[in-house]
C-alpha cells in the first residue's frame, strides 16, 4: 500500500472542506448529477445533497448549481467557481506531498509490520 496524503482545509469551527466534499464535487463535475456522484461514490443521495448544500453555503457564490428532477430529469454542475475551488484544491494537496515527501516516508517507515 502506498502511503497519500489528504488535505482537510478548516477555515473556522463549522466550515472544513476536504478530500470527500472534492471527491463529491468532481463526481458531480463527471456525472452531472448529485444523485449519480453519490451513488458513485456509494453515498446515499440525503447524504451528497446535504454535502453539497454545505459547500455551496461556505462560499460566496455555489459550487454547485441544480435543476430539480421531474418528467425532464433534473442535474447539477459545477460553477466557475466550483471547477476553480477543486483545481485549487488539488494543485494545494499536490504540493503538500512533494514537500512533506521526506516527512512522510519516515513516519512510513516507523510503522509496525
Amino acid at each position: 500500500m502506498t502511503t497519500r496524503a489528504t488535505l482537510r482545509l478548516d477555515f473556522d469551527q463549522t466550515r472544513r472542506l476536504g478530500p470527500g466534499k472534492i471527491a463529491l464535487l468532481e463526481a458531480i463535475g463527471r456525472t452531472g448529477s448529485i444523485s449519480a456522484a453519490g451513488r458513485e461514490l456509494g453515498m446515499a443521495y440525503r447524504r451528497a445533497w446535504l454535502l453539497t448544500d454545505d459547500v455551496n453555503r461556505m462560499f460566496a457564490t455555489p459550487l454547485v448549481t441544480a435543476r430539480g428532477g421531474g418528467r425532464n430529469g433534473g442535474g447539477a454542475a459545477l460553477t466557475e467557481l466550483g471547477e476553480k475551488v477543486v483545481r485549487l484544491y488539488r494543485n494545494a494537496e499536490a504540493k503538500v506531498r512533494v514537500s512533506a515527501s521526506r516527512e512522510i516516508r519516515a513516519i512510513g517507515k516507523a510503522l509496525a509490520r
